[in-house]
């Protein structure tokens, strides 16, 4: 059982790490940073895509799945009050014969653990980054930029752990294995 829930969580890694930000931050960054041969608009850009991309890696990691009652595949976002479900148009009285407790699905301490380590996991994404390096940190020592360079991975492994550790049964947006719920 043990075994069985720790290959689970292992499976499901990638819908807890930042993929598809860091995805678009990789596809815009070196048009932002200008390849590392920034003038100060490049790294106003810059600094606002990593904004952006880290706000992003925030809220996402509050966005949950849930099937309803009526079959239909639902997103919505954790509040502390219960779940807003985004794609759900109809009454109070219809979304309680189809969604049940949505209470259950509100903001958890879990999360904000799982958030804090998603956003380091992107930042350290982002600042290993050689655009984003020659942007910020042009005369940065030799020291600096293997930390830079290595620090992606130790941030990786470091949050994987704690994912593992610490699991959250949220799925967020673009995941649909939904079958344990209902």
């Amino acid at each position: 059982m043990a075994i069985d829930k720790t290959l689970s969580s292992t499976a499901n890694l990638a819908q807890l790490l930042p993929t598809g930000t860091v995805l678009t931050f990789e596809a815009l960054s070196s048009s932002f940073t200008n390849n590392g041969r920034c003038y100060m608009s490049n790294k106003y850009l810059t600094a606002l895509l990593i904004y952006f991309c880290l706000v992003s890696c925030v809220i996402l990691t509050f966005t949950d799945s849930l099937l309803g009652q009526d079959g239909k595949l639902y997103y919505g976002l954790a509040t502390f009050k219960g779940f807003y479900v985004f794609n759900f148009t109809g009454s109070d009285d219809e979304a309680a014969c189809i969604f049940h407790n949505l209470l259950r699905l509100r903001i958890r301490p879990i999360d904000f653990v799982h958030t804090f380590f998603t956003a380091v996991v992107f930042l350290s994404v982002a600042f290993s980054d050689t655009g984003v390096q020659s942007c910020f940190f042009p005369d940065a020592d030799h020291d600096s930029k293997e930390l830079l360079l290595n620090l992606p991975l130790g941030a990786a492994a470091l949050s994987s752990f704690i994912f593992l550790i610490f699991p959250t049964t949220r799925k967020g947006i673009g995941f649909t294995n939904v079958a344990h719920q209902s």
